[in-house]
């Protein structure tokens, strides 16, 4: 019985997707677990399995395409009927190149607009097919309704265009020899996503030490409670408390733009959620601890915990990754002060926080005092916030940490 694989939807949210690789090919067998394909959101790439044993008999969507939830992309046979067999290799006259694969962005690009403010009326594929072929949607004409321009527009204008004058000859410097290996699909995303928010968002950055004597003897004297069951306190789990009371007290510090509208939007989330870097086999993720704001932290502790190991083990989904406008980011671990980070994709902040460093500093007197001092740097967004609205939240943050006892208490 031949049956249709269709887009899955990964998350409430989720409309449409980028089917970004196909692991099975046309004939070819696979097993309930096996990788069918990968794709890939504005948050993350999944794996996607086959909950059956089965053979892919066709795809009708090639790798690249952005495609809307339930759409049928392949059709597959549990028992193979319908597969065809595999053609003998023969001679057959060149065939005209198929169009390069559209690139994945992190976010829809915003509608261009020509020099007089009107809106160009266009697809999101063509304007992602137009910036990865360097074609001025201002200079296309449309063939859609209502003269949207469509890809096939954008593939016309780009066959169209007078070539480029050769550039002058210069002296071929030879590449060092060195070995190349093609990014997993998960690497491709983050250097997308995360170029793309270095470039598109104005960062600005706030440096200070936060005085962590008292904090660490409290969740040393939290942890040294083995009869408890609770879970173990680590530093992350103080400091997300610290971020998400912060949050409580400064609700317009939970704001992300919007760039989607013409001219952008301010969208204010309101729900206190805070994400958390975690290091994984894979790499980098930051998935959202929901409500950190309100949570009481021994609850902070367990559900953060679960959500390392989810994120360890490749078990996150896209909801996993869905709201929060600051993450926090601990390399403490990792013997470094300070830690500039750059600010999450869809969000408006970062805390970078370092390792815990003994110095000594002068007490009132002027006598040499050992104080342990945790090193952070916030970066921001400013199209939403300015110095001394960011600064008032760091200063919080510090608050939080340096008289820990409030962290026992829920906002």
């Amino acid at each position: 019985m031949v049956r249709e694989l269709v887009m899955p939807k990964l998350g409430l949210t989720m409309t449409e997707g980028v089917l970004a690789e196909w692991r099975v090919s046309p004939g070819q067998p696979f097993r309930s677990g096996d990788v069918l394909l990968v794709v890939e959101t504005d948050k993350i790439a999944s794996e996607v399995e086959a909950d059956s044993d089965g053979v892919l008999i066709e795809t009708t969507i090639p790798a690249g395409e952005t495609v809307a939830v339930g759409t049928p992309i392949a059709r597959w046979s549990a028992d193979g009927a319908g597969a065809a067999p595999a053609p003998e290799p023969a001679e057959a006259p060149a065939a005209k190149a198929a169009p390069t694969p559209v690139a994945a962005n992190t976010r829809p690009l915003p509608a261009p607009v020509r020099a007089n403010g009107e809106r160009i009326l266009s697809t999101p594929l063509a304007r992602r097919r137009a910036e990865g072929l360097g074609v001025d949607l201002g200079m296309v004409t449309g063939s859609g309704p209502r003269g949207r321009i469509k890809v096939a527009d954008v593939e016309a204008a780009a066959q169209t265009r007078p070539a480029p004058q050769p550039a002058p000859q210069v002296p071929k410097v030879e590449a060092s020899a060195g070995e190349r290996s093609k990014p997993t699909t998960l690497q491709a995303t983050a250097a997308r996503r995360l170029t793309a928010a270095k470039r598109d968002v104005p960062h600005f950055y706030l440096a200070a030490e936060a005085e962590v004597t008292e904090l660490a003897a409290l969740r040393d004297r939290l942890n040294a409670d083995t009869e408890s069951g609770l879970p173990r306190i680590s530093m992350t789990h103080l400091v997300l408390a610290a971020v998400g009371r912060a949050l409580a007290a400064m609700p317009e510090m939970d704001r992300v733009w919007d760039d989607e509208p013409p001219g952008g939007a301010i969208l204010a989330l309101g729900r206190g959620d805070v994400g958390m870097a975690v290091d994984t086999p894979r790499g980098l993720v930051a998935p959202v601890l929901r409500g950190a704001a309100g949570l009481p932290l021994d609850r902070l502790a367990a559900e953060a915990a679960s959500l390392t190991r989810r994120a360890r083990d490749g078990r996150l989904t896209e909801e996993d990754f869905q709201g929060g406008a600051v993450t926090v980011s601990n390399a403490g671990m990792h013997n470094v002060t300070y830690m500039t980070s750059i600010i999450n994709p869809g969000q408006s902040s970062i805390l970078g926080v370092g390792s815990v460093r003994s110095v000594f500093r002068p007490d009132e007197a002027g006598a040499p005092v050992l104080k342990r001092e945790l090193g952070l740097v916030l970066s921001a967004d400013h199209r939403l916030f300015d110095g001394v609205t960011a600064l008032a939240f760091l200063n919080r943050i510090i608050a939080g940490l340096e008289r820990p006892l409030r962290l026992l208490r829920t906002p």
